[in-house]
């Protein structure tokens, strides 16, 4: 099973890679999280994938934030570069300006057929998120079946990361993880950690962890075999998710 860390880019970023290099398959990497300005997840990820050529280096790609031009050109930089993939999403929108996603694409798939067609992207895979319980009016519902989730891969994704894995959407996750599989493409979940120094602010958000630190090794032993990877958070707590990444060490593959 592959470890990535979910990782939150600042200016220290280098920096904080080379803490967790060692520790990790590779990065998923988050793009300006809830619209607040932050080091470019691609651009980030194209600085990783050259420092550090043999890992898995995958970032969010929020199309909320981008307008076509731009859309094609951080993705050309990352087909240049070599990144294992993008994951595409509308996101959050944007602490400034407008968001601009509904202004040019319908969906994601849209803007993934886009890059296919029109910026004729070479070797950078596309992913998208599955949500069981989305939290944007946009979707039009609170709750997505495994059947709807397994369409959604069927379009054409190339990956997918499975998102608020907790008891309750774990069966989903078995679901949609078996029948990905038989698809041949690669699927990944998040972990997300509850710690003493996050507990607070995933209550204020409304995120449901996945477990506690302390329970980590426990959860993440119903996962091997089932998925090819987690995306391991912490969500805010960087020393947490140091000690995470140590603690599930013995099921990297």
């Amino acid at each position: 099973m592959k470890v990535l860390h979910e990782f939150v880019p600042t200016r220290r970023f280098l920096r904080m890679a080379e803490e967790t290099a060692s520790l990790v398959d590779g990065w998923n990497i988050t793009d300006s999280a809830a619209g607040i300005p932050a080091p470019s997840g691609t651009a980030v990820g194209c600085v990783l994938k050259i420092k550090y050529p043999d890992k898995i280096v995958i970032p969010i790609f929020v199309l909320n934030y981008k307008g076509p031009v731009e859309v094609g050109a951080l993705a050309l930089a990352a087909d240049a570069v070599g990144l294992d993939g993008l994951v595409l999403t509308f996101g959050d929108e944007p602490k400034y300006g407008e968001p601009l996603a509904p202004r040019y694409w319908k969906s994601s798939e849209d803007a993934r057929d886009f890059l296919r067609r029109e910026i004729k992207l070479r070797t950078t895979k596309l992913g998208c998120l599955l949500s069981p319980q989305p939290v944007r009016p946009r979707y039009g519902k609170q709750f997505f079946t495994p059947e709807e989730m397994i369409a959604r891969v069927k379009t054409g994704w190339d990956f997918a990361f499975f998102m608020r894995l907790s008891d309750e959407t774990f069966p989903l996750l078995e679901k949609v993880a078996s029948e990905v599989k038989k698809l041949g493409l690669p699927i990944y979940t998040y972990l997300l950690i509850e710690t003493p120094k996050n507990k607070e602010t995933l209550a204020r958000i409304g995120w449901k962890p996945t477990t506690t630190l302390e329970k980590a090794e426990e959860y993440i032993a119903k996962l091997q075999g089932l998925v090819d990877g987690v995306i391991a958070t912490c969500a805010g707590d960087f020393e947490g998710d140091k000690e995470l990444l140590k603690k599930i060490q013995s099921y990297r593959k």
